[in-house]
């Protein structure tokens, strides 16, 4: 008889484990960003006449002046030029500034809205930056364009929950929108999150008074659209959020 052979154990892992991709966007973001470049790339076609650029920043920019007459006696871009005007953006270094902030922004936070929600909270917020730009310019007739007011808000969303909560939890910022949100007061709580405003607030500042620290130092930057976002996002963002599962609001020990 031959030998008999014990078997040979099989390996616990027959196949290597695949590793998490690095650069991994939810399709809402996706979807937005794609829209923005499309916007961009259209709107610097070389065969666009000077008029007709006008005619479309006309057309879909912001204008605070629109409101300051009466809205019978005008056309009815008052309507959607609150939201259209954050789709444009006046340069590459606008466009790549916003796209950036809004990849690390506003990917917790669609995760945790879902799509059809962020897309809400995407209008509201376009428009709560406007109105706070066109209080403060009432009746001013430049243009009001770009995403930065969206992001901001998103920014302002993000404080709620995606750094450590007060129950010493800690999750990676791939999971960071499964934390439970924090009440406005609980945020200011937060040393991270008390430090992450005073320096947004504080780069606002000087952008205030002329001090870009970032992007196109050329274009003028509209820092009251920014702030206007930022208070939507952190004070009004419980009506558009999903609170998560139950179990994974129980807060979990630290490793020692």
């Amino acid at each position: 008889m031959d030998d008999e052979q014990p078997p040979r154990p099989e390996p616990e892992n027959p196949r290597p484990q695949q590793r998490a991709p690095a650069f991994n966007l939810p399709p809402a973001i996706l979807a937005s960003l794609a829209v923005l470049i499309v916007i961009f790339a259209v709107m610097n076609l070389p065969w666009w006449s000077d008029d007709t650029l006008n005619w479309i920043y006309f057309a879909f920019s912001f204008i605070p002046a629109r409101y300051a007459f009466p809205l019978s006696q005008q056309g009815l871009e008052w309507l959607w030029t609150p939201v259209t005007y954050s789709l444009l953006h006046g340069g590459i270094e606008h466009i790549v500034f916003n796209s950036l902030w809004l990849m690390v922004f506003a990917a917790p936070v669609a995760r945790r809205i879902g799509a059809l929600r962020y897309v809400i909270f995407w209008i509201f917020s376009s428009a709560a930056s406007a109105f706070l730009h066109a209080a403060l310019y009432w009746g001013d007739q430049t243009l009001l364009i770009g995403a930065s007011g969206v992001v901001s808000a998103l920014m302002g969303a993000a404080c709620r929950f995606a750094f450590p909560a007060m129950d010493s939890r800690r999750v990676s910022m791939r999971q960071a929108h499964l934390n439970p949100r924090l009440g406005i007061l609980q945020s200011l709580r937060s040393r991270t999150v008390v430090a992450y405003i005073v320096m947004w607030v504080a780069g606002n500042a000087l952008v205030a008074f002329g001090i870009n620290l970032a992007g196109d130092s050329s274009q003028p930057v509209a820092w009251d659209a920014h702030i206007g976002g930022f208070l939507f996002g952190f004070l009004l963002f419980a009506p558009f959020d999903r609170q998560p599962p139950e179990e994974v609001r129980e807060p979990l020990p630290l490793d020692e």
